[in-house]
């Protein structure tokens, strides 16, 4: 079907059908989701707060925190209320460009809860490895440093992604089987080529996600090696219990991405499976983090 010349877009706007397959009893979705929601939005908070209003926490280690609470609030904000509302008033519709908007949103904040953790681990690594130049090395510009760096590259690499779902021609469906704006949902839509689309996506997981996780995890194994190497019990165990719950939540943040990916390229055969994933990897971190 051809496209107007008065507008790039055939369609107006794009309908978010929700969770494929159960959209009978989707709705009994939304409770958990909303208190999952508020969880992640009290318990973030009360960790900002805590930190700014409490001087012998303004150290790097809970400014990494703090920074992280904030992204998770962002994380969870950008998808959460827009499913409620979906599943409470059944608004569906969702504009262009609020949709391209929302795909931008989760890209960059994702990337930059992975850029976080990268941040933090990098910390546990030189306060473990290299406790006496921790101080001079991971000072508050440090921090300020390593902040505006994920956030130029996040935001920069990301700008991409809702700029060639845009440009692609939507001419006749414009339901989308997810309850986001998801990029690869969004231009399954399309009318014409998206192999760039699918290209950029690949390479922005494996840059930002991919650079993230293997850098993240060769700072835990240096950590390690260097924490069986103590011969203090005392020291080993502290050392551990600092990381143990941090590689936790890492391990559940990057599994799911990979199982997204994989899910992703299995084709429609197991369509619930990366709609699910995609929400609950949006609000569990959340919660969980604090």
């Amino acid at each position: 079907q051809s496209v107007t010349n008065s507008s790039r877009f055939q369609v107006s706007e794009f309908i978010l059908m929700g969770f494929p397959g159960i959209h009978e009893w989707q709705h009994w979705l939304s409770l958990p989701l909303a208190l999952l929601y508020l969880l992640a939005l009290s318990a973030n908070l009360l960790i900002v707060i805590t930190i700014q209003h409490e001087s012998t926490l303004h150290q790097p280690m809970y400014q990494f925190l703090s920074i992280l609470a904030i992204v998770d609030i962002g994380l969870a904000t950008t998808i959460v209320p827009k499913i409620l509302a979906i599943f409470w008033f059944d608004t569906k519709a969702i504009s262009l460009p609020q949709c391209f908007a929302q795909v931008y949103a989760i890209h960059s904040v994702m990337g930059m809860e992975s850029g976080i953790f990268l941040c933090m681990a990098m910390d546990r690594y030189v306060a473990i490895c290299y406790p006496l130049q921790y101080p001079s090395i991971v000072t508050e510009t440090f921090v300020v440093k390593c902040t505006a760096f994920m956030v130029l590259r996040n935001g920069l690499l990301t700008i991409p992604v809702p700029v060639l779902a845009s440009q692609r021609l939507y001419c006749s469906r414009n339901e989308i089987e997810h309850c986001l704006c998801s990029n690869l949902g969004v231009t399954s839509l399309a009318c014409d080529d998206i192999t760039m689309n699918r290209f950029y996506q690949l390479v922005l997981v494996w840059v930002i996600g991919g650079s993230d996780m293997g850098l993240v995890f060769a700072s835990y194994a240096l950590i390690l090696r260097s924490v069986l190497r103590m011969n203090s019990a005392e020291a080993t165990s502290k050392a551990l219990g600092t990381c143990s719950s941090h590689l936790i939540l890492i391990f559940f943040f990057y599994t799911a991405i990979v199982v997204v990916s994989v899910t992703h390229l299995a084709g429609k055969s197991v369509p619930l499976i990366p709609v699910l994933l995609n929400v609950l990897h949006s609000v569990i971190p959340p919660a969980l983090n604090p």
